[in-house]
């Protein structure tokens, strides 16, 4: 909007943007009142697939319960 414009469902400042039927933002756009904006596309954010990755793992360092290792 390039005004300040009140309705019954709607009480707009300038630099407010909404959505009119097409022949009220013509004649909005005609009188000076309004700029037609484009629509601005959304963009939506793409999870990138992770991959899985496996590593071997080694025998873990194994204590027993008397605090030697288990090796000896």
């Amino acid at each position: 909007m390039l005004v300040g414009l009140a309705g019954n469902e709607y009480s707009l400042s300038p630099g407010d943007e909404r959505d009119f039927p097409q022949n009220e933002a013509i004649r909005l756009i005609d009188a000076g009142y309004a700029l037609p904006i484009a629509k601005k596309e959304t963009e939506r954010a793409v999870a990138q697939p992770t991959v899985e990755r496996r590593t071997k793992k080694g025998k873990p360092d194994v204590v027993s319960a008397e605090g030697n290792d288990a090796t000896d």
